[in-house]
């Protein structure tokens, strides 16, 4: 089994995703802030996933010692360097989720329900618990629940999988799709960090981090097919839960024109 055969399984998941209805359902400023308000979950765990696999692959302890692969141990520092720390679009250093965020609050989107669901996770100490206890949509908290315990209970690889195929693979061509539908449906609106956020992730995804992590998973899986078995399991179920998320914001926006 090799990096080939898990994207011929996963193909009726990608294929879902790329051609969900959710896209063609964002036409006002209030939808693009139903999106916003929703996505930013998977933004942010976005990140955990990141920095699960950097405290898996690389010594980030005291005393430290060099890990078994330097390969994986460069690909996911590299990975690292770009979503924690890239340049914004006035030259500043931010992560990706608060580029985000930035975003958001320039077109006028809602940040507080995430800022308060992580300050819970704060005071709780608990993501598990936080997650049951949000107020998010139920898809929502099944995509976050699946992230936590990926990087709680899986292995290296799975991990690996889980933002491959899961995220930085797919991003690019999602990404497009959607920034090409905001830039036709709010020509007058002020999206220049939402669209420069989109397209360092269409730029550092499909040029840098997609074939890194393509790589990445290749170094920790070598020829061992039950490895290879196990990525494909959670590859698949990553993009499940991506397809159910999609279909959540598209209920939310559904709502929202229902009740006007």
């Amino acid at each position: 089994m090799n990096i080939q055969h898990i994207n011929n399984s996963i193909k009726a998941q990608k294929r879902a995703l790329l051609q969900h209805s959710l896209y063609n359902k964002v036409k006002t400023i209030e939808d693009l802030h139903i999106f916003l308000e929703n996505h930013v979950y998977a933004v942010w765990d976005f990140m955990s996933l990141l920095k699960a696999l950097q405290a898996r692959l690389t010594c980030t302890s005291t005393p430290w010692f060099a890990t078994k692969n330097p390969e994986t141990r460069y690909l996911i520092n590299e990975i690292v360097l770009a979503e924690e720390t890239d340049s914004t679009l006035d030259g500043r250093h931010q992560s990706h989720y608060e580029m985000y965020i930035e975003a958001m609050e320039a077109c006028g989107a809602d940040t507080s329900k995430i800022n308060t669901f992580l300050s819970e996770i704060q005071s709780l100490q608990n993501i598990f618990v936080a997650i049951k206890k949000s107020n998010i949509h139920p898809n929502i908290k099944a995509f976050l629940d699946f992230t936590f315990r990926v990087i709680e209970e899986g292995k290296p690889h799975e991990i690996a999988a889980a933002f491959t195929f899961g995220r930085e693979d797919l991003i690019p061509s999602m990404f497009h799709a959607i920034l090409r539908n905001f830039q036709e449906q709010f020509p007058e609106i002020d999206l220049s960090k939402l669209i420069y956020y989109f397209e360092r992730h269409i730029e550092l995804d499909a040029d840098e981090h997609g074939p890194m992590a393509m790589q990445m998973i290749t170094e920790l899986c070598e020829t061992d097919a039950q490895k290879w078995e196990e990525v494909k399991k959670i590859s698949i179920l990553a993009l499940d839960r991506r397809i159910e998320l999609w279909n959540a914001i598209e209920e939310l926006i559904s709502m929202k024109v229902e009740m006007a």
